[in-house]
């Protein structure tokens, strides 16, 4: 009988981290110097706070419209949410990780069976699961290639 693999025996580790009040050009040297597409963000205990991708930084660069709207009697209607527009531009016009942060990134236990793990990504429809200790401190990520990779290694 074959034992099965854990997200711990594949996981890629170290990780790089960024802060809530890292410079988003920082952040964006990281995820540019080592070719990955997303930065876990902790905080001062190295908890698990958020995500910083390269969608959330597209979503900056490609810039924001303000939606439909309608003139009426010199005031401005917009059709679209202004809460939401609020949030583009302040995605638009943000300096910090904490201006583009995703507080709801995918994660995974250090023991979780490889299976499952491939399972979350895919319903989860992501590219990455951030793998936590028990602690909830991201000690590695585990993307849809280490997964492949781990297939190929079982061949």
């Amino acid at each position: 009988m074959v034992m099965q693999r854990l997200v711990s025996e594949v996981m890629t580790s170290p990780l790089f981290t960024v802060q809530a009040d890292t410079p988003l050009q920082e952040a964006v040297a990281l995820l540019n110097q080592h070719h990955i597409s997303a930065l876990p963000v902790v905080g001062a205990k190295g908890e698990l706070l958020g995500e910083l991708s390269e969608q959330d930084l597209m979503v900056r660069e490609s810039g924001f419209e303000a939606g439909p709207y309608v003139l009426l009697l010199d005031s401005v209607i917009y059709l679209k949410n202004p809460l939401q527009w609020d949030k583009e531009v302040h995605q638009v016009l943000g300096n910090f990780v904490e201006d583009l942060i995703n507080r709801h990134p995918h994660t995974c236990a250090l023991d979780l069976p490889l299976p499952q793990a491939a399972k979350l990504l895919h319903n989860g429809k992501t590219q990455r699961l951030f793998v936590l200790n028990p602690e909830g401190m991201p000690v590695g990520v585990l993307t849809r290639g280490d997964v492949v990779r781990a297939l190929a290694e079982a061949i």
